[in-house]
């Protein structure tokens, strides 16, 4: 099973990247899944104009920035989300991302991992609701982080109770992915 840990900011000075990573390095002790990092700047994923619906294209995708985001995603058969919370919503790159694709989510397990004043809440509130039209699993629990207690000095320092969190959210996670091969 490969599990993709998506850093779902595109920022200058993320905070996201340091997440991925920690979580990635949570997750490299264990064996029931083979986790990777996919860090969505990487792709530079065009604002979705085409006049393509891309649930009907196929993954025929006109962009070949896409096509490299569609196989990624497809390579994959779960996914964290690393998700901030941008003025009480999800990341618009993320969000227009999610959207460029249609059959490479279906079907698939998703957990989150969020930040963001408030701990990322209520991004993830919208995540939940925009997953459910791909048929996506999404698993309860989730981690929030908070930038008060969980960042410092514009880098990732988590609290100690987070390591037993983010567990909870794996194995979660890699349950409902088996569940769902």
């Amino acid at each position: 099973m490969r599990i993709g840990i998506i850093i779902g900011s595109i920022r200058d000075g993320r905070l996201g990247a340091g997440v991925a990573e920690w979580v990635a390095a949570q997750a490299a002790s264990r064996d029931e899944a083979e986790f990777v990092v996919i860090d969505l700047k990487s792709f530079e994923v065009p604002l979705l104009t085409t006049a393509v619906i891309p649930a009907t294209a196929n993954r025929q995708y006109e962009s070949p920035q896409v096509r490299r985001w569609s196989e990624a995603i497809d390579g994959c058969d779960a996914f964290v989300f690393v998700t901030p919370e941008y003025n009480h919503g999800v990341p618009g790159a993320f969000k227009n991302a999610i959207d460029s694709l249609a059959s490479e989510w279906q079907g698939k397990a998703v957990a989150f991992v969020s930040y963001g004043a408030d701990g990322g809440v209520r991004a993830v509130e919208q995540w939940r609701q925009i997953v459910v039209n791909f048929y996506m699993v999404d698993v309860r629990a989730q981690l929030a982080l908070s930038l008060f207690t969980d960042f410092a000095d514009g880098g990732f320092a988590p609290q100690e109770r987070r390591v037993k969190e983010l567990d909870n959210v794996l194995n979660q996670l890699i349950t409902m992915a088996g569940k769902l091969s």
